[in-house]
């Protein structure tokens, strides 16, 4: 019999809002540093974002997957629970903690860099074929982690960080995650958005999730996709790796 005692769930928040903070001040820092250091050429900062917010994040999934999941994206948290993964308040409280936290990571990585520790975005992100592309990257970000959890839970981390990191180029945006999006308004610099483009942003990403959830629950049996409901309201068996 295991004795080892459980992770309280407190802690699972918290290790919830420190991985989404860790997470924001990749994107976030990374575009700033990058912009900086690029001499204005934007594939170059781009490439930078890309490769820093992979890597942060297969990090950030490893260390942190074994206390809360990991999940790090209120779609994924919420998925989870819809498959019975996690209870739905538990779900909720993870994506309140996630959004604490990706706003803390935008300030921390604003204040690193020495630029207003918030400011809105002026950076426009909006129209049909942007929302297609943050539909088409949350679907392959929630397919992912709904297939890989379930067949290849040890290969999760690296399946999201590489999707991912290869969706900064083949997508317009690669947000892929309401937490993420809307702290991104926060900051006036090369990884924000403004604050009137964050809806249409959530509602392309909630599209995808939804559409993703609907195909890979067709796609695979139903009895891989059967998982035994929790002890009680707020342990967390098994947790399963997410990401962004």
């Amino acid at each position: 019999m295991d004795d080892a005692p459980e992770v309280t769930f407190s802690r699972r928040l918290a290790a919830e809002a420190l991985g989404t903070g860790f997470l924001l001040i990749a994107v976030v820092g990374s575009g700033i540093f990058g912009e900086r250091l690029s001499g204005g050429n934007v594939g170059l900062t781009l490439l930078v974002n890309a490769l820093a917010t992979a890597a942060a994040l297969f990090a950030l999934i490893e260390w942190l997957a074994p206390i809360s999941g990991a999940h790090f994206n209120p779609l994924v948290s919420l998925a989870l629970a819809l498959r019975g993964d996690i209870l739905g308040r538990v779900a909720a409280a993870y994506v309140s903690a996630q959004i604490i936290g990706a706003v803390t990571g935008v300030g921390i990585a604003n204040a690193m860099f020495d630029v207003p520790v918030f400011a809105l975005s002026t950076h426009a992100r909006t129209g049909g074929a942007i929302w297609l592309g943050e539909f088409v990257a949350t679907f392959g970000l929630l397919g992912a982690v709904w297939t890989c959890s379930l067949l290849r839970p040890s290969s999760t981390a690296g399946v999201v960080a590489a999707y991912i990191g290869g969706a900064f180029w083949f997508t317009p945006t690669d947000f892929a995650n309401p937490a993420v999006t809307l702290a991104r308004a926060l900051t006036d610099t090369f990884a924000g958005i403004r604050l009137s483009d964050v809806p249409g942003f959530i509602a392309a990403e909630i599209a995808g999730a939804a559409a993703a959830i609907m195909v890979f629950r067709w796609l695979l049996p139903k009895k891989l996709q059967s998982r035994p409901q929790l002890r009680d309201a707020t342990a967390i068996d098994n947790p399963i790796p997410g990401g962004n």
